[in-house]
């Protein structure tokens, strides 16, 4: 399994969520099957998700309704469906 894949246009990503990191970055892969990536915000009330949305939002160019967490509300480890997204800010090589 690889930490991404294509479901038509759509991308799911399979992320490690490392929060209340001192910026903001994709830190590249994590084990075989997730990525790493570092945001500000911490994981309190939900603060860490909505902070990771609009950071996956701005690197794609979509807008924040176009992203769905699938799995991984409470986790570092999640699961996110990008929707048609516009641009690709990091490398999608298998």
């Amino acid at each position: 399994m690889s930490w991404f894949r294509w479901e038509q246009k759509d991308l799911i990503l399979h992320l490690r969520v490392q929060p209340k990191a001192s910026r903001d970055a994709f830190i590249g892969p994590f084990g075989e099957n997730e990525y790493k990536i570092a945001i500000t915000a911490p994981p309190v009330d939900g603060k860490a998700n909505r902070h990771l949305v609009k950071f996956l939002a701005k690197a794609f160019a979509i807008p924040a309704s176009r992203i769905e967490l699938i799995t991984g509300k409470n986790a570092r480890s999640k699961s996110i469906r990008l929707k048609s997204p516009q641009i690709l800010p990091i490398d999608f090589e298998d």
